[in-house]
């Protein structure tokens, strides 16, 4: 009998939960319904809270910088949501299997379903505040165009990273409980080395353009940004991000195949 590869055991345990991928929607659901039970106005207290934090940081920064707000303002928010997205489902996706020790020690699932319920709390929370973008851009009369649509697509692909990324990070924070920590340390220095509340033509002419290319996170955040922006999305973005995508795949597989059967004792 062939001995089954580490990928193969990996495969089997994220496809059953692709397949039963409405349960891990339930469950993020309930997730954020348990987090504002009492309130009146619910998940919208993510929106609301997300909408002042844009537009007081967009519009001090914008002052105290002499920037445009006509394009500053819509710019910070598409980069800020979609940065929001990705720190948050990184930070979340570490402790996946570690916030749901009791289901992983009571109950037979694919730990794959963890992954996908964390990163779609957030994908929930995100739709929630993807309606600021248009309040803003009306409220500074940029336009939307078509171009739009394509951060539909763009998402997808981040999407489609994020759980790669949240199921290599779950298994070994599982295994060294301190890593979570270096993580959010590590995403508090991204956050300040990508163009998030800054712009890339703000660079010092003697800065390498490569400090910002040879970032991913750009690249992630521009496949949602530059649609949202009115701009076609860039072909760079999509090779590099799809490619990273393939990769992170196979070394998921392989890591959450290798590693399975010692997660339950490792909780």
């Amino acid at each position: 009998m062939l001995k089954k590869t580490s990928f193969y055991i990996g495969s089997q345990d994220a496809f059953p939960a692709l397949r039963e991928y409405w349960l891990p929607f339930v469950l993020a659901w309930q997730d954020i319904s348990v987090r504002y039970k009492r309130s009146k106005i619910g998940q919208f207290w993510l929106t609301i809270n997300t909408f002042i934090y844009i537009a007081s940081l967009g519009v001090i920064f914008g002052t105290l910088f002499r920037l445009n707000l006509h394009e500053y303002l819509p710019n910070i928010c598409a980069a800020i949501l979609t940065w929001n997205f990705i720190n948050t489902s990184i930070s979340d996706g570490c402790l996946a299997f570690i916030n749901s020790d009791s289901v992983i020690l009571q109950i037979k699932m694919p730990f794959f379903t963890h992954i996908i319920r964390t990163v779609t709390r957030n994908l929930i929370v995100f739709a929630h505040n993807i309606v600021i973008f248009p309040i803003i851009a009306l409220c500074v009369g940029y336009g939307i165009n078509f171009y739009a649509l394509f951060a539909i697509p763009g998402l997808l692909l981040i999407l489609i990273n994020l759980l790669w990324v949240c199921t290599i990070l779950a298994v070994v924070c599982t295994r060294f409980r301190d890593l979570h920590q270096v993580v959010i340390s590590l995403l508090q220095i991204i956050f300040y080395a990508t163009p998030v509340v800054w712009d890339v033509k703000s660079l010092p002419k003697d800065v390498s353009p490569l400090f910002v290319t040879l970032n991913p996170f750009y690249d992630f955040i521009d496949l949602v940004k530059r649609p949202l922006m009115g701009q076609p999305p860039g072909m760079n973005e999509w090779l590099l991000c799809s490619a990273l995508a393939v990769i992170g795949w196979c070394v998921a597989l392989c890591v959450l195949g290798k590693f399975k059967h010692r997660i339950a004792y490792w909780l």
